[in-house]
């Protein structure tokens, strides 16, 4: 682990009381890492891709999102390098949402409503009833997905998962899981570099991929059927 990146979960580490994470978890649930340069996101930092105009709720560096209709609203520049710092929480079981990195601009150009981009690194945001949903609905077993932090391309896009891959060997499974269900906030850190994306769930690394392609796009909130909310949205651009 580089120095920066692990003086940066050091500092996180003293903010929030050793309660607040599960035992034996890296305390990294940010408040306000900006003296490290980052800078907070909030709604002057995204724009509307194929949503309603009520889908996506803004309160301060807080955003509700109604899950519907399906969609993302993304970044207003296109990002290359860099490191994101958020938290996420489901407000019903089984509820399913993500965040999109390097979206390229043909896979949102026009995008209408009920969509997801057309490519992109999706870093999975899944509540743990999610399983139980699909299986009794589907009357499949599910295991070509997880809910602790799947990594996988979308469409047009491409990426060499890191071990342990779905059955299908496009997603890269956690190697260990330590999400928190609903109603309880998860911290995701991600760090995406020179076509590479790493993921910490909770303050543990599990996930991501090597050789993405394209490595650059837009940062994308994903909206798909139930509600669910984002906070404290750190960005720190990198060279």
């Amino acid at each position: 682990m580089e120095d920066g990146k692990w003086r940066f979960l050091q500092w996180q580490s003293a903010r929030l009381p050793e309660a607040d994470l599960p035992p034996g978890t890296v305390q990294s649930l940010s408040r306000e890492p900006t003296e490290q340069g980052w800078q907070q996101l909030g709604a002057a930092d995204f724009e509307n891709v194929n949503g309603e105009p009520g889908t996506w709720t803004w309160t301060g560096g807080q955003v509700h999102c109604t899950g519907k209709p399906i969609g993302v609203i993304r970044s207003r520049q296109p990002l290359t390098n860099f490191e994101l710092s958020l938290e996420w929480r489901h407000l019903s079981a089984g509820g399913n949402s993500g965040v999109f990195l390097w979206a390229p601009p043909e896979a949102l150009a026009d995008l209408p409503p009920g969509k997801l981009p057309r490519g992109g690194i999706e870093v999975q945001v899944l509540d743990h009833g999610y399983t139980q949903q699909y299986e009794k609905r589907s009357g499949k077993q599910a295991d070509w997905f997880t809910t602790d932090g799947d990594v996988f391309p979308v469409g047009t896009s491409t990426m060499k998962p890191f071990p342990p891959v779905s059955p299908n060997g496009q997603r890269s499974f956690p190697s260990a899981r330590y999400s928190r269900g609903t109603p309880a906030w998860n911290h995701y850190y991600v760090r995406a570099v020179n076509g590479e994306v790493r993921l910490w769930v909770n303050g543990h690394e599990v996930s991501g991929g090597s050789d993405c392609r394209p490595s650059t796009g837009y940062l994308c909130l994903e909206s798909e059927g139930a509600p669910v909310e984002f906070r404290k949205i750190f960005l720190r651009k990198l060279p």
